[in-house]
C-alpha cells in the first residue's frame, strides 16, 4: 500500500503538537510515502517558524533525510489544471487543491490521503476518497 502525505501530516511528525502520536502512527503504517513538490515548502517554512537554532536545524535534517525516500508528484500543468478544477468544484485553498490534484494523479483516490487540514479532509471526502488522519 501507499500512502499520499500532506504537509499537516509530516509537520506533527516533526512537531509536538496535538495529534503527532497519531501522525507518527500514520507514517509508521506504511514505508511509502507520496507527496507533492511543494510539501517540502510547506515543511520547511512552518518548521523555521516553529522552532529556532539547533531543534530547527535537527527537525529540518529530520524531514530532508525522509524527503529523500518519498515518491515526489511535480506540479506540472496537468497536476496544477486538475488542482484548478478540484479548487472550483470543492471550493478548497489553493495548496490544498495542489496537495489533492497530485494526489489524484496516483489514481484519483486509488490510496489513502493523509491529513489533518480539516478543509482539505472534507474536499477529499466530498471526492469519495479514503482519509487518514483528519
Amino acid at each position: 500500500m501507499t500512502i499520499y502525505v500532506d504537509s499537516s501530516v509530516l509537520l506533527k511528525a516533526y512537531l509536538e503538537e496535538s495529534g503527532s502520536d497519531r501522525a507518527t502512527d500514520i507514517l509508521l503504517s506504511d514505508p511509502e510515502w507520496v507527496t507533492s513538490r511543494h510539501t517540502s515548502v510547506e515543511v520547511r517554512r512552518n518548521l523555521a517558524r516553529a522552532l529556532v537554532g539547533r531543534t530547527a536545524t535537527e527537525a529540518r535534517d529530520q524531514f530532508l533525510r525522509h524527503w529523500e525516500t518519498m515518491i515526489v508528484v511535480e506540479l506540472d500543468e496537468v497536476v496544477c489544471e486538475t488542482a484548478a478544477e478540484i479548487a472550483e468544484v470543492t471550493g478548497t485553498r489553493s495548496l490544498d487543491a495542489l496537495h489533492l490534484a497530485a494526489a489524484g494523479r496516483l489514481g484519483a483516490g486509488a490510496y489513502p490521503f493523509a491529513t489533518f487540514d480539516l478543509r482539505q479532509a472534507q474536499a477529499a471526502r466530498s471526492l469519495g476518497w479514503t482519509l487518514l488522519g483528519a
